[in-house]
């Protein structure tokens, strides 16, 4: 399935905020562990993430530093920061309300399922 770029993009820093809520983390680590949390739908590149790791350390939510690898070559590691911790929880909030009307919205609809006959999430 295609995930739409809209979509993707609303998820990125909430998803991101979240992997390093988890622990530190660097680039590469990020993108697999996106990977693993969708199942392989998503599938994200270093044009997508760079960008917007380096934006989450200018809002002051996420702290790098240089460390080394097993391979030898430095890599940038990235955590969050306090502030960082308090926009996760935020986009938490945020996400649950839109999660919850989603819900709704999907098993109000056909009996619970959504437009392919599929259970809707929370639907019977």
């Amino acid at each position: 399935m295609k995930i739409g770029k809209d979509l993707v993009a609303a998820a990125a820093t909430p998803m991101v905020l979240g992997i390093l809520a988890e622990g530190e983390s660097y680039g590469y680590a990020i993108l697999q562990r996106v990977g693993e949390l969708s199942g392989g739908e998503l599938e994200w590149s270093d044009g997508m993430l760079y960008p917007l790791l380096h934006r989450l350390e200018r809002l002051g939510h996420v702290e790098s530093s240089w460390g080394a690898s097993p391979a030898g070559r430095p890599r940038k590691h990235y955590r969050l920061s306090q502030t960082g911790r308090a926009a996760f929880a935020e986009q938490r909030q945020q996400w649950a309300v839109v999660s919850r009307a989603l819900q709704r919205v999907w098993s109000d609809r056909d009996g619970g399922t959504d437009f392919a006959g599929i259970p809707a999430f929370g639907g019977a």
